[in-house]
C-alpha cells in the first residue's frame, strides 16, 4: 500500500529529525509552504549519505544507488509511490523545476563512500563538497526563490565549509571503517598518513593537520559572506546551518580539541544557535 501524500511528508521529516537535525531545525525558520520541499530534499540527501553505512560490499551500495539514479531518470516510477521519500522529492521537483542532473550527480558523488580509497588531496575534497553539500545549499536556495546565476559562489563556500565540518565531526566512524576523509596530501605534508589516523590517537602530525585543515574551512566561511548578503532573506534562511557549523568548527581549533573524543551539540543548543542567527543582520536584514 503506496502511502497517503500526508504520511510521505511526515516520514521525511521525521528522517531528517534523526539523522540530521541541524537541517531539520534550520526549516524552522523558513516559510511554512518551502518547508516540505525542502525536507523531501533534505531525506533524500539522509537515503543517499546512509547508503554506505547499510552495506558490506560495494556492489550493494552501487545497486541502492543505482535506484535513486534510474529513478529520477524516469525508469523507476513504479517504486516511487512505494517510497515515501521518492514520492515527497518528485513532488518537490515538480513544484519547483528543480534540475533533475543536479540531484543525479551528488548521488555519482557518494560513490565514492562505497570504497576504502584514501581522499587524495583537497581538491578532490573540495570537487566531493561541490558535488554533494553544495548542491543541497544551491537546490534549497532555489526552492526559497534565489535565482539559480546568484548561488554558485555562495553555495560552492558553503558547501566546502560544511564538507569540511563533517571530515572532522565523523573522523572516529569513518576510521573505524577504514575510511579517511581528511587530505592525505595533507596528512603527508605534516609527516602523518592514514595508520595514524586509523590508530584513533591525536598525534603532532595529526594535530597540525586538522589545525591546517580548520583554518582552511574557515577561510571559506568569510569567502562566504558577502555571496550570502546578496539573496534575498528566505533563500539566505536555507544556509542557518552555517551558523552551527562555524561554531563547531572555531571550538576546532582550541588546542585540547580531539576528534576522537566527540562533545556534540545538544538540540536545545542547536536550536539556540540557530535562532539566534535568524536574528542576525546575516539571516534577517
Amino acid at each position: 500500500m503506496s502511502a497517503q501524500p500526508g504520511d510521505a511528508a511526515e516520514f521525511c521529516a521525521g528522517l531528517v529529525r534523526e539523522f540530521d537535525f541541524t537541517r531539520y531545525a534550520s526549516t524552522l525558520f523558513v516559510a511554512p509552504e518551502q518547508r516540505r520541499a525542502l525536507l523531501a530534499l533534505y531525506a533524500f540527501n539522509v537515503e543517499i549519505a546512509r547508503v554506505h553505512e547499510h552495506i558490506r560490499q560495494p556492489m550493494a551500495g552501487e545497486i541502492r544507488l543505482q535506484w535513486w539514479t534510474d529513478m529520477l531518470a524516469g525508469q523507476g516510477h513504479g517504486y516511487v509511490e512505494g517510497s515515501p521519500v521518492a514520492s515527497e522529492l518528485m513532488r518537490a521537483i515538480e513544484t519547483h523545476a528543480l534540475p533533475v542532473e543536479r540531484l543525479t550527480r551528488l548521488i555519482e558523488a557518494h560513490q565514492f563512500d562505497l570504497y576504502n580509497d584514501p581522499m587524495p588531496d583537497s581538491e578532490v575534497l573540495d570537487t566531493y563538497a561541490q558535488e554533494t553539500s553544495s548542491a543541497l545549499f544551491e537546490l534549497g536556495a532555489r526552492i526559497a526563490g534565489a535565482s539559480p546565476e546568484a548561488l554558485p559562489e555562495v553555495t560552492r563556500q558553503a558547501g566546502i565549509a560544511e564538507t569540511y565540518l563533517h571530515v572532522l565531526t565523523r573522523l572516529p566512524f569513518d576510521a573505524s571503517r577504514q575510511q579517511v576523509y581528511l587530505p592525505l596530501d595533507m596528512l603527508t605534508r605534516h609527516g602523518g598518513g592514514v595508520d595514524e589516523v586509523f590508530a584513533g590517537k591525536m598525534t603532532p602530525a595529526l594535530r597540525a593537520t586538522i589545525e591546517e585543515f580548520v583554518d582552511l574551512a574557515l577561510s571559506h566561511f568569510k569567502l562566504m559572506h558577502a555571496p550570502l548578503m546578496q539573496l534575498p532573506q528566505d533563500a539566505r534562511r536555507v544556509f542557518l546551518p552555517m551558523a552551527v557549523a562555524r561554531r563547531t568548527l572555531e571550538r576546532a581549533r582550541r588546542s585540547d580539541f580531539n576528534p576522537y573524543t566527540p562533545q556534540p551539540d545538544s538540540r536545545l543548543r542547536i536550536l539556540w544557535t540557530l535562532w539566534r542567527a535568524s536574528r542576525s543582520r546575516d539571516f534577517r536584514g
